[in-house]
């Protein structure tokens, strides 16, 4: 059994991840923190009877009462950094899909892990779907290199782009060189109106509106052609049997790790 602590338990994220926690045989739910809904019991929370895990406000008391083997965080952008180095220090392995951490933070997140040898795993994105479609991105750049991303989300998602779309970019560039797409001269009459514009010469576009949940379309042009790479979330469920692979896997690793494929393909 993996005992496991779910940070951001009382969010829609961590409260799919309590009932996939729960649900599995090789699982062993032990603590849940937020900052929102202390006291409450985790199993109320996911509409069951009580359990007897109560939700928690201190992070590092409760890793110490408690004694996690593996975190999954879905906690908020402005505290995954300072979350994340406490999971190391303490030695439990982290699996963390927050999103909003840059890229300075990451490294410096990834060296402490290193010189600990407590590995871990930062994802943007834990559907399967999403890994395959940001995997096929990647290789077709490499015989379209014009191309553009639009990211789809919920209205209440705090950070743009996403994470998703920025690891899409990055894999994207590993595949092709530096492209000027379009003219030099281009002109945007409003601001921003092409989208944000990454080393590279890739466009990213956000898009938050109600009624999404997160989603993502790379779309490619060339000669005489189109091609277009789509992928949808249609419920928070996705991601549930990416989360329970980290899970079962984090502890083999040696240091931090960014990116799902990362435990599938490697």
């Amino acid at each position: 059994m993996i005992k496991v602590m779910i940070a951001g338990a009382y969010g829609r994220m961590g409260r799919e991840v309590t009932k996939a926690v729960l649900a599995a045989d090789d699982l062993q739910l032990v603590g849940a923190v937020d900052s929102m809904g202390k006291g409450t019991d985790v199993g109320v929370l996911v509409a069951s009877e009580p359990i007897g895990i109560t939700i928690a406000d201190n992070l590092s008391e409760e890793i110490k009462r408690t004694s996690p083997e593996v975190v999954v965080d879905f906690t908020v952008p402005k505290s995954v950094y300072e979350n994340t180095m406490t999971y190391l220090d303490a030695g439990v392995f982290p699996v963390v899909g927050t999103t909003g951490l840059s890229q300075e933070a990451i490294e410096e997140i990834t060296e402490r892990s290193e010189n600990i040898g407590v590995g871990g795993l930062i994802a943007p994105n834990f559907a399967m779907g999403a890994v395959l479609m940001m995997r096929f991105a990647a290789e077709a750049s490499r015989f379209f290199p014009n191309v553009e991303i639009i990211e789809l989300h919920h209205d209440q998602k705090v950070d743009a782009p996403s994470g998703t779309a920025i690891i899409t970019a990055e894999k994207i560039l590993e595949q092709r060189e530096d492209f000027q797409q379009g003219p030099h001269d281009e002109i945007e009459n409003i601001a921003s109106v092409r989208g944000g514009k990454m080393t590279g010469g890739i466009r990213i576009h956000s898009v938050r509106l109600p009624g999404l949940v997160a989603h993502q379309e790379v779309l490619f042009g060339g000669l005489g052609q189109t091609l277009s790479i789509r992928h949808d979330t249609i419920n928070r469920e996705s991601f549930m049997p990416g989360v329970l692979l980290a899970v079962r896997k984090v502890k083999e690793l040696k240091k931090i790790v960014y990116g799902l494929d990362k435990l599938l393909f490697e």
